[in-house]
């Protein structure tokens, strides 16, 4: 199954949670947490995947972001991770979610 798939999975099974950074960003551009679901409900692509910096000991996590728009036709820029435990999906982690400052 693709990520974006998987992710979206994920989202409507409610399997997500906003970091403190998304959900301030998120504030400051008078938006809600719904419009970060909804853009990436909306996407039809993940705009880039980075890999983060490994901890010992740990796997390197993959992060994705994904630029799309929400029901009310606001375009987001989001970034997150799929979260895991026991090396099974867990829930959708949004790092950041907020208004795009550059359109795709």
């Amino acid at each position: 199954m693709d990520a974006l798939a998987q992710i979206k999975r994920l989202i409507v099974r409610r399997r997500y949670r906003f970091s403190y950074k998304a959900l301030a960003e998120l504030e400051q551009d008078l938006l809600e947490p719904e419009d970060a679901l909804e853009a990436v409900l909306n996407a039809k692509r993940i705009g880039k995947r980075l890999r983060a910096q490994r901890r010992p000991g740990r796997e390197a996590e993959i992060l994705y972001v994904i630029e799309s728009y929400s029901f009310s036709g606001e375009l987001l820029y989001t970034k997150g991770k799929i979260a895991r435990e026991d090396g099974e999906e867990v829930y959708y982690f949004f790092i950041s979610a907020k208004a795009s400052r550059y359109p795709d």
